[in-house]
């Protein structure tokens, strides 16, 4: 019999991940939140019907469908049930404004919205101009929160209904179709659409197998969110490996120390200020066993890598944006840190370090896409590619072509290398601010601070908050002869953009500082604010 494609190759996707997991450990609990337990059997059969419900309701292969809701099963299933009715992915940040999630659903052309209960505030004031055929409201007895009425559309039990419990093939003939679409802020005022691939999402839950270590006895508490970069892939990877997924509506210190004492908790991920979070919770305490945390979405301290080591955690430090799905590079321990005192080996921990098992190594370049000497010192742009690279913007090839020039991603931040090949960030080009994982532009908050007809110049930085890592603050100069108090211009802006990119500061200046050309010099602003304060970027 002759060899053909057929007989060798397969699509890789994370569809197959359920699959194996409902084969081989089909009476395992596979998800956990509160009194609700599922074994996998059971998960792959909701996924199953979710996914035959939503064809039901007229989505078709390649259609778009949102979620909107926090770390509960119905967020997990929907990983594995909008694939398999063929659909794509779109998980949306709940702390969005509702002018934001308008537009999300709106550009990504999303045919349904599936949301919870408790966010419907976050819809109603758009209800109007939501351009989705269908709205469905899942209603979790642990938010307290009643449907609005006014919202209309269907239950997710009346979805539920829609389907049937006849097998669908957990696979896909093309690899490189898009699986999911996460909307990135960017350096822009408007949404970017980033478009994971069943291929890449498949291979980066495999490197997050590896480099956070997971086995089948993994019990994975969800304190990173799952709109976040799909929640770094984890939704795919814990699923692949038949580990447990304790799901947490929201972070929570207290309840995260229940879990960790009550549910064999062995890993969890998050921002460097969840586990700032945790670790100075006052009922903090030497962990019941070791528990691997991943931390990312800012570099992590070494005073907060110290904290969670002496708490018994074992840190796992990795790197990257939403358009790498995630994690891409990783610090990688090497056997003679183990022997350095825990302040230096801190210091090695915090540095941002090396590719993943899966990926095609991380560069540090010049303008010219020059590699630039790995001396710890010279700094450069970090760029990366390969199958743990987006796809591209979605339906933005002008802005995808500008962020591959080259032939690499470039991620907009500055870094150095340094001669063990480790890389490590400096600052970030696109005056990003990174706030507990979540990144907020600073051209964004100054268009809305802008919009006040009593502000002449504004320029936003990036100040040190000892719970979120950084915060945004405003420098504001007035137009002559105005005046406006800083409680009218928060208001203001807080009805344009999400609360949490809203400046918890504001100084009123006369003038900003700027250039001969008159562009204005942010890093003096930065440099005053952050004196006597460790770097902006940690390591």
């Amino acid at each position: 019999m002759a060899v053909t494609e057929d007989t060798w190759y397969t699509p890789l996707t994370p569809l197959a991940f359920l699959k194996r997991a409902a084969e081989v450990f089909p009476d395992k609990e596979a998800i956990v939140y509160g009194e609700r337990r599922t074994t996998y059997r059971e998960f792959a059969a909701e996924a199953t019907r979710v996914a035959h419900a939503l064809r039901a309701t007229g989505v078709a292969p390649g259609d778009r469908v949102a979620y909107l809701m926090p770390n509960i099963p119905e967020m997990l299933v929907a990983h594995f049930a909008v694939p398999l009715a063929g659909a794509v992915l779109v998980a949306i940040n709940t702390r969005l404004a509702p002018a934001e999630i308008r537009y999300i659903l709106e550009h990504s052309g999303a045919k349904v919205l599936v949301v919870d209960a408790a966010l419907h505030p976050s819809i109603a004031p758009v209800l109007g101009e939501l351009t989705v055929s269908e709205i469905v409201t899942v209603t979790d007895p642990a938010s307290g929160a009643s449907p609005d009425p006014a919202i209309g559309g269907i239950s997710y039990g009346e979805l539920l209904d829609r389907g049937e419990d006849t097998p669908l093939p957990w696979s896909v003939t093309d690899e490189r179709g898009t699986i999911s679409i996460n909307y990135t802020s960017g350096t822009t005022g408007r949404p970017k659409g980033v478009m994971y691939h069943h291929r890449g999402a498949y291979l980066n839950s495999l490197a997050e197998i590896v480099h956070s270590q997971h086995t089948p006895r993994s019990r994975y508490l969800w304190t990173l969110p799952m709109f976040h970069c799909n929640g770094w892939c984890t939704t795919w990877a814990v699923t692949a490996i038949g580990g447990t997924h304790v799901c947490l509506r929201a972070v929570d210190a207290t309840e995260i120390w229940r879990l960790l004492d009550t549910e064999g908790i062995t890993h969890l991920n998050g921002a460097p200020t969840v586990l700032v979070t945790i670790a100075g919770h006052p009922q903090a305490h030497p962990l019941p066993h070791e528990v691997v945390v991943t931390t990312a979405g800012a570099p992590p301290s070494p005073t907060v890598i110290r904290r969670m080591s002496e708490l018994g955690a074992r840190l796992t430090h990795v790197y990257g944006l939403t358009e790498t799905y995630g994690p891409y590079t990783v610090c990688e321990a090497q056997e003679g840190w183990l022997k350095l005192d825990l302040a230096e080996r801190s210091r090695l921990q915090s540095r941002q370090g090396v590719g993943m098992i899966v990926t095609d190594g991380v560069r540090v370049v010049d303008d010219d896409m020059n590699d630039v000497p790995r001396d710890g010192v010279t700094m450069g742009e970090v760029v990366m590619r390969g199958n743990n690279v987006m796809a591209g913007y979605f339906q933005d090839p002008e802005a995808t072509e500008n962020a591959f020039r080259g032939g690499w991603f470039h991620s907009g931040d500055l870094g150095v290398w340094h001669p063990d090949g480790y890389i490590q960030l400096r600052d970030r080009a696109k005056d990003i601010i990174v706030s507990g994982g979540e990144n907020i532009s600073t051209i964004e908050v100054e268009a809305a601070i802008d919009s006040h007809p009593a502000v002449l110049e504004v320029a936003v930085v990036g100040v040190p908050d000892e719970k979120w890592g950084e915060r945004p603050k405003a420098y504001v100069v007035l137009r002559p002869g105005r005046s406006l108090t800083t409680a009218e211009l928060l208001g203001h802006v807080r009805g344009e953009i999400a609360r949490y990119k809203v400046p918890d500061q504001v100084e009123f200046v006369t003038e900003l500082p700027k250039t001969s050309t008159g562009k204005i010099q942010k890093f003096q602003l930065r440099e005053r604010d952050w004196a006597g304060h460790e770097s902006r970027i940690q390591g």
